[in-house]
């Protein structure tokens, strides 16, 4: 069984919800993110989940996946701080940015943030002054050249180097419990997780030969969703593959990944509208009403590209078209050459597979505003409610 489909809201559902919202808009399903996290934990069931709220850390996200006993990945204080005020406790996230900052120690002591990550001698000092008995993983790098996003070149310490830096943070007073790897995002290789587990199995061995007890494995994220060609890979065959190198590896040790795309990737919509047409050469161009420096940041910062669905208020033949932003910047180019029939002013765009890496990098760029979100289960509530008083009254 692979990954189900993604979450796509019906044209009449989506005029349904334009006749209370203007856009431009995000509508997010937090039953889609319960089902992904669900599906997460059906084939690969030996490892605990540690959400990386940097894909997008939405509030009802991050309560849906709490209220399923989800766990969270941290990278600075305001997503510690963001998690607490939501009564998510310190023992729950993991601080895995190898690099951290005063802010964020103190927001770990502050919180009992207890569990993180380091991977390189300098974080030992740092750590041992804010949270002295700290648990703690080296990040070791891995190679994957299957991965859209290769986190291997900014983290990790030489695979060499993992059980020195280990000893020096038991020396320094702090509990050196683990290791962690991470094969990039939108990772397409089961072998690179694979040839990974074996890998880190022997450090384990030499670990213990050097007098530490690890008991910690973090495998990071990166299992792949859908873009605009689709997914040519089976996700649950990935995972239960991965699943089953865990079982024979590691069966004694608390092993957990930290999904971040998998999660909301394919749990959002965003809707936008034609704000103004061009001609330009032959060529038509439709100007939206948010672009690159907005919800389709992930355009330039994360190397993707969304599935977008049109809809023209008269129909027609299907021309090759550019959708474009409303910014003042000759970079705002959402799509070149996309098939669609001739839009007009007040027509509808909708794209898919847009929940992770986007808002969250989104600017506010030639003081557009950043498109609010919007829950679907609320929004269909709520039309469900105003429905029923229609009928009442009638």
């Amino acid at each position: 069984m692979s990954q189900s489909r993604s979450f796509r809201l019906s044209e009449n559902e989506m005029n349904e919800i334009l006749e209370h919202h203007e856009t431009p808009f995000f509508v997010v399903s937090t039953e889609k993110i319960a089902e992904n996290y669900n599906f997460l934990r059906k084939h690969l069931p030996h490892a605990g989940v540690y959400y990386a709220m940097k894909a997008n850390p939405e509030p009802a996200i991050l309560q849906t996946l709490s209220a399923l006993g989800s766990c969270f990945d941290v990278a600075s204080a305001g997503e510690i701080a963001m998690l607490a005020g939501l009564g998510i406790g310190g023992s729950r996230m993991i601080y895995a940015n190898t690099v951290k900052d005063r802010r964020g120690l103190a927001a770990a002591q502050q919180y009992g943030v207890k569990r993180m990550t380091f991977d390189d001698e300098s974080e030992i000092a740092k750590i041992a002054a804010y949270v002295p008995d700290a648990e703690v993983l080296v990040r070791i790098a891995v190679h994957n050249k299957r991965a859209l996003v290769d986190l291997n070149t900014k983290f990790g310490a030489h695979p060499e180097d993992a059980i020195p830096l280990l000893q020096k943070a038991k020396a320094a007073g702090l509990r050196p419990v683990g290791i962690c790897f991470h094969v990039g995002s939108q990772s397409l290789s089961t072998a690179a997780y694979e040839e990974a587990l074996l890998f880190v199995h022997g450090l384990f061995a030499e670990a213990k030969a050097a007098g530490l007890a690890l008991t910690d494995l973090d495998i990071g994220g990166g299992f792949p969703v859908p873009d605009s060609d689709g997914l040519a890979l089976d996700v649950a065959a990935m995972m239960e593959t991965i699943d089953r190198q865990i079982a024979r590896l590691f069966p004694e040790t608390a092993v957990y990944c930290e999904p971040g795309r998998f999660i909301p990737g394919t749990a959002a919509n965003f809707v936008a509208s034609v704000i103004g047409t061009k001609d330009r050469g032959g060529h038509p161009w439709y100007i939206l009403d948010d672009g690159i420096y907005g919800a389709f940041t992930g355009l330039l910062f994360d190397h993707w590209h969304y599935p977008l669905y049109t809809f023209p208020s008269k129909p027609g033949k299907a021309i090759a078209s550019t959708l474009a932003g409303p910014t003042c910047d000759g970079i705002d180019v959402i799509a070149e050459d996309y098939e669609t029939p001739r839009l007009a002013i007040g027509d509808h765009v909708l794209a898919t597979d847009i929940g992770a890496y986007t808002s969250v990098s989104a600017t506010r760029f030639n003081g557009f505003d950043i498109a609010p979100t919007y829950i679907y289960e609320e929004e269909c509530a709520a039309s469900s409610g105003e429905q029923e008083l229609r009928v009442a009254a009638h």
